[in-house]
């Protein structure tokens, strides 16, 4: 067994019924920094193009990071793969907690599930045994129902269960993997693919354990990141009140994405922060993942009232906005209920928000009535409303059950120019980023290989709102006046670097909080780390990047297979045609022109010209061809993805040199 690996990969048919342990190629999935990486070059092999995401060709991929498992500050990230039934491009999510981490102890870094079972089954590894076991008595069951039988059954409350509800079962395209109740493998459908392949759960225990390269080295270069985490200011934040800690700072400056996007405030947003859920009493533990430092997860019940007994994990900053702002309403204990059936039924908080925003809208336009709601009234904030379209969602039920295709499918079902308010892009539900007045992230969201979202590539540097973050910009560009978001200038070689970034974060199977959202693990730490962990020497700054570069050209040459080109890469109608009204007195660029900073946008709006030309930049920067996006083969080749390279020129989808 090569250091920091468990030194296997799981292969299950569930079609056929066999299973297969092979060696792990370290220098193989090196090339690939493990993990994400790793997860990317299996999901180009066993994945033919144009493969139906729901059926049997598709393949579930669980990949361990090469560090997942170890000391390492905030390692306990897994990555899940595979074509994303939302998008039918690649899809990549990254959920934490301790599942990974059980998964390398019980022997094995990568998890690949193949075909499809004639009937219900989950998987049991324990210790290098793997099972495949019937599951009819399973299916049906939410979440918590479901991980609590199988503790149950195997008579083991320290058992990890990833498993679906019946939001995968019923193939929702935007299902989620629940770990262990709280940590959900969310965006994109990967639980509807679950649900396709008739696997209601994998549930894993082992008792082994990694052992790195030179422990020492190893725990120096630990020591050094956790210290260096903490000088971040923000870290406190993040363990006092979470992710949703700056909801009510965001939306004084008109960026708290609120009424479907509408608008950039909501009223007494407060209620529906951090803070608040701290000092209301409904914080009642704080949770972290495998070696994690910020404990920045939540979990809170509600006491009394009409939803006393509501519980759960979060909610976090993306669920205050989704069913929350976004819904119309600023609820706290309305969003606690609705984040927990979004838990339990197994769906991704966002894309459910946005489905139930959209409806709202729709009714509120007169698209659609209650004839079509079945007697539902879809006003603003309306709990019965929220919940009951929540409820029928997950089992695609009466108008539900055309919200389950997401708002793409939704407003293409509805017509009538609901299509403009459909807050997406390549199929995807954006996250709850105002993009309108980021435009680094504007970038980010639209270049996104699995669509509009942050969890690919976090640009929190460009706001300049922290020393890192503007040490950081001022690395990248030679200025840290370019840590300003209302500019188009520089956006592209932000991006590039935090994409980069984030590819090698997720691959070594850390947290991006860690590298990109509080700097304390820089890219030449995260090299010792790995170095020391694994014995390798030659990791370096440069070479981790270098590597995260080369993953994100096989995530996009895999949408160049799809048939993607530049034309896929935009933003939501809405945001690309709609003006973001600045908020009451903001506004006024004078401060920013007094700092020396790139002349601002004047328009908060994601405008056909405005990402023309970060796109522009951001193809060149790739040496991918600007007219096309397509890629080409030099670019490939000095990546060392020459095969790529090669498959792509015989389907006539590269690019000339």
């Amino acid at each position: 067994m090569p250091p920091a690996f468990a030194g296997k990969i799981l292969h299950v048919n569930l079609t056929t019924g066999d299973i297969a342990q092979k060696p792990l190629d370290e220098e193989k999935v090196l090339k690939y920094l493990g993990g994400r990486g790793f997860n990317a070059r299996l999901l180009w092999e066993l994945v033919p193009p144009g493969a139906d995401p729901l059926g049997p060709e598709n393949v579930l991929i669980f990949g361990t990071g090469t560090l997942t498992g170890t000391s390492a500050p905030t390692s306990g990230r897994t990555t899940v793969s595979c074509k994303g039934p939302a998008t039918g491009l690649y899809l990549k999510t990254s959920v934490g907690g301790h599942w990974g981490a059980e998964l390398k102890f019980a022997g094995y870094d990568y998890l690949v599930i193949e075909g499809r079972a004639a009937k219900p089954v989950y998987l049991l590894i324990r210790d290098g045994a793997v099972e495949i076991r019937d599951a009819a008595e399973l299916w049906g069951k939410d979440v918590r129902e479901t991980t609590r039988s199988i503790e149950h059954a195997l008579g083991d409350p320290d058992v990890q269960v990833a498993c679906i509800g019946p939001a995968g079962e019923n193939r929702v395209l935007f299902a989620s993997i629940m770990m262990n109740y709280y940590n959900a493998a969310a965006r994109g459908g990967v639980g509807a693919v679950m649900g396709s392949k008739n696997l209601k759960a994998v549930a894993v225990r082992g008792h082994g354990g990694i052992r790195v390269a030179r422990p020492q080295e190893f725990r120096r270069a630990v020591m050094e990141g956790i210290e260096a985490s903490y000088q971040d200011f923000s870290a406190k934040t993040s363990y006092l009140y979470g992710t949703s800690a700056s909801v009510a700072v965001i939306n004084e400056l008109g960026s708290f994405p609120s009424f479907n996007f509408r608008s950039g405030r909501i009223d007494n947003a407060e209620k529906i922060s951090g803070p608040y859920l701290v000092e209301a009493g409904y914080l009642k533990r704080r949770m972290g993942c495998n070696a994690c430092i910020f404990s920045c997860h939540r979990y809170c019940e509600v006491a009394s009232g009409p939803y006393a007994g509501a519980y759960g994990g979060g909610p976090e900053y993306e669920t205050m906005s989704a069913l929350g702002a976004g819904c119309g309403t600023v609820d706290v204990e309305l969003v606690i209920k609705a984040n927990e059936l979004c838990n339990i039924y197994g769906m991704d908080t966002i894309s459910a928000g946005s489905v139930v925003q959209w409806a709202m809208e729709s009714f509120e336009r007169g698209v659609i009535t209650e004839k079509d709601t079945g007697g539902i009234q879809l006003h603003w904030g309306k709990p019965e409303a929220i919940l009951g379209l929540l409820e029928q969602v997950a089992h695609c039920r009466g108008f539900g059950a055309r919200l389950a295709g997401g708002v793409r499918q939704a407003a293409k079902s509805i017509g009538r120019g609901s299509e403009k308010w459909a807050v997406e892009a390549k199929g995807l539900e954006q996250s709850r980023v105002e993009t309108r007045t980021a435009f680094g992230y504007a970038l980010a969201f639209a270049v996104n290989p699995r669509g509009p979202d942050h969890l690919h590539t976090q640009v929190l540097a460009e706001f300049g709102t922290r020393p890192g973050g503007r040490a950081l910009v001022a690395k990248i560009t030679g200025d840290e006046k370019y840590a300003f978001p209302r500019t188009l200038e520089k956006r592209a070689d932000i991006v590039r670097w935090h994409e980069d970034c984030y590819a090698a974060t997720d691959a070594v199977g850390l947290c991006s909080f860690a590298t990109t959202a509080r700097y304390g693990v820089t890219p030449e730490l995260l090299a010792r780390m790995l170095s020391a962990a694994t014995g390798v020497d030659s990791f370096e700054s440069e070479s981790l990047l270098f590597a995260g570069r080369r993953i994100m050209n096989l995530e996009k040459a895999f949408n160049v297979r799809e048939g993607a080109t530049r034309k896929d890469d935009h933003l939501p109608h809405r945001l690309m045609n709609e003006i973001l009204a600045p908020p009451s007195g903001k506004g006024d660029d004078r401060a920013a022109a007094a700092a020396g900073r790139p002349d601002p946008v004047k328009e908060q709006i994601n405008s056909r010209a405005y990402l023309d030309r970060m796109l522009d930049e951001y193809y060149e920067l790739h040496g991918w061809d600007k007219a096309t996006g397509l890629p080409r083969c030099k670019t490939l080749g000095d990546l060392d993805l020459g095969d790529v390279a090669a498959e792509l020129d015989r389907m006539g989808k590269l690019a000339k040199d």
